[in-house]
């Protein structure tokens, strides 16, 4: 199951860079991930200073 960025994101776009897979993208000031290619490596959730990214 793809992770998804919760409302808790604050926009800080750490995790764009962290995605081996780009499937991060900043979307109205946000994260947004795209389930269709998220491997479920949860680095994304590693850097995030909110825990904003978590499993669907």
């Amino acid at each position: 199951m793809a992770y998804k960025i919760t409302d808790e994101c604050v926009g800080c776009l750490a995790c764009v860079g962290e995605c081996p897979v780009s499937a991060i993208s900043e979307a109205d000031g946000k994260a947004k991930i795209d389930p269709e290619l998220c491997i479920e490596c949860g680095a994304c959730a590693g850097v995030c200073p909110v825990d904003a990214p978590q499993p669907e």
